[in-house]
C-alpha cells in the first residue's frame, strides 16, 4: 500500500478536485460544478491524494431498485499512472459497490483513454457496449467484470 489518501467528497474544494480530474480525463463530457453537486447526491464520489497532491478520483453509481448492477469508475491523472494508485482507488470503489449490494460490476471508459482500457482489461472487465453521446465523436465503452 502507498501513502495514498482516499476520501469521500465533502465540501467545495473536494468537489472542484473531483471535477478537475473528471474533466481532464473526459474532456468531451465537461461537467460544471453544479452538475458535480447534483452527481454527489446520487453517486458515491471520492478523491485521492498523495500528501496534498491530487492523484485521481472515483465514482460508484449504486445499484438501482430494479438491478443489482453498480458502476465503478476509477480515474488517475496521467502524471500519476503506472504506480498502483488506480488499483487502490478501484479496489476501494469495488468494496463500496459490494457494500451497497452490487452483484454485477460495470465500468465506463472513453475509447480514447487507452490507459483506462488496459487497466480495465487487466482487472477482468470485458466490453459489452460502445455508444456515442449526442455531439460526441469519441465513443464510450461500457464494460462488465467477468
Amino acid at each position: 500500500m502507498s501513502d495514498l489518501r482516499i476520501e469521500q467528497v465533502d465540501g467545495d474544494a473536494m468537489l472542484k478536485d473531483w471535477q478537475h480530474v473528471h474533466n481532464l480525463i473526459i474532456p468531451s463530457h465537461f461537467l460544471s460544478l453544479d452538475e458535480v453537486r447534483e452527481r454527489v447526491r446520487r453517486h458515491h464520489l471520492e478523491v485521492a491524494y498523495l500528501g496534498d497532491v491530487l492523484v485521481g478520483c472515483s465514482t460508484v453509481r449504486p445499484p438501482t431498485d430494479d438491478t443489482s448492477t453498480a458502476t465503478v469508475i476509477a480515474r488517475v491523472l496521467p502524471a500519476h499512472r503506472g504506480r498502483g494508485f488506480g488499483a487502490e482507488i478501484y479496489e476501494r470503489g469495488l468494496a463500496q459497490a459490494r457494500k451497497l449490494g452490487a452483484e454485477v460490476i460495470e465500468t465506463c471508459i472513453l475509447a480514447s483513454n487507452l490507459d483506462g482500457l488496459r487497466f480495465a482489461h487487466k482487472h477482468g472487465f470485458a466490453e459489452i457496449e460502445r455508444y456515442l453521446l449526442p455531439g460526441d465523436r469519441v465513443p464510450f465503452i461500457d464494460m462488465r467484470l467477468a
